[in-house]
């Protein structure tokens, strides 16, 4: 318990600060994105902290330890990648399916809500995608699941991870659709952080995750149709197979993974 509300608490400071940030930005200059240098170098001293760096030395090793940012080999570095990137895909469609099912609250936090300047818009959202995965893999498959794995069986630590990971979501609304996702979400990437004991590979994927989900998805959220509505259409189960057909292959990547992992004990 207390290491899932540190978790949410590393991850809700990040926010304001990203938060005030973009605040201020928008209110000195609206058209020159300065916050994303800054909470660029905000990401790198928090970073260099979580890992071992600055005071006090007492706790260097085990913050490090918790961080869990360990080398992996460039193979099982690439099947995660694969992986992940499936998933998104799989996420994708899993997003999409659920929203033209039952009516989702669109994201209030879109960068086009509050910033007209496309500089500007372009500087949140890179901001955006680099604070939520640096933080919260640091937070949750970092902190929370490195301690959670020592009391817990893997999967057990994974599962209450995720569950975590999901409740800091509830700022993007309060949706049992969307809570699910973002559960699916945690377990993709605790499955990730687990074959590899690091969060390296998967901080890449949640920075494309977040990318692909700015651009290509939230933005049409409030414009889908309920298929109770209008039909379900081609593109509705076009939606459907790739739902089905990107977890087929993100779950055969990952069964990849965990024979390389596997044999590596070997």
């Amino acid at each position: 318990m207390g290491f899932g509300l540190l978790a949410l608490l590393m991850i809700g400071i990040a926010g304001l600060t990203w938060g005030v940030l973009v605040f201020a930005n928008l209110r000195t200059s609206p058209s020159l994105p300065w916050s994303l240098p800054a909470i660029i170098i905000v990401l790198w001293m928090t970073w260099q902290y979580l890992g071992g760096k600055g005071s006090p030395r007492s706790t260097a090793t085990k913050r490090k330890f918790l961080l869990r940012a360990n080398p992996v080999s460039s193979q099982a570095f690439a099947w995660s990648v694969v992986a992940g990137m499936l998933a998104i895909g799989a996420l994708a469609g899993v997003w999409i399916v659920f929203a033209r099912l039952v009516r989702m609250p669109p994201n209030p936090l879109l960068p086009a809500n509050f910033a007209s300047s496309p500089l500007l818009v372009a500087g949140i959202i890179i901001g955006a995608s680099l604070v939520a995965p640096i933080v919260e893999e640091s937070a949750v498959r970092g902190y929370l699941q490195t301690t959670l794995e020592q009391e817990f069986s893997p999967a057990v630590a994974v599962l209450l991870s995720s569950l975590v990971f999901a409740l800091a979501h509830v700022t993007q609304g309060l949706s049992l659709p969307k809570l699910l996702i973002y559960f699916l979400v945690g377990v993709t990437f605790g499955t990730m952080a687990l074959l590899n004991n690091s969060i390296l590979p998967v901080i890449p994927v949640h920075v494309a995750a977040d990318l692909v989900f700015f651009i290509f998805i939230w933005p049409h959220d409030a414009t889908r149709e309920l298929i109770w509505q209008s039909g379900a259409d081609v593109w509705f189960w076009l939606h459907v197979v790739q739902a089905v057909g990107f977890t087929v292959l993100s779950l055969l990547a990952l069964r990849a993974l965990c024979r390389r992992r596997s044999l590596t004990r070997t």
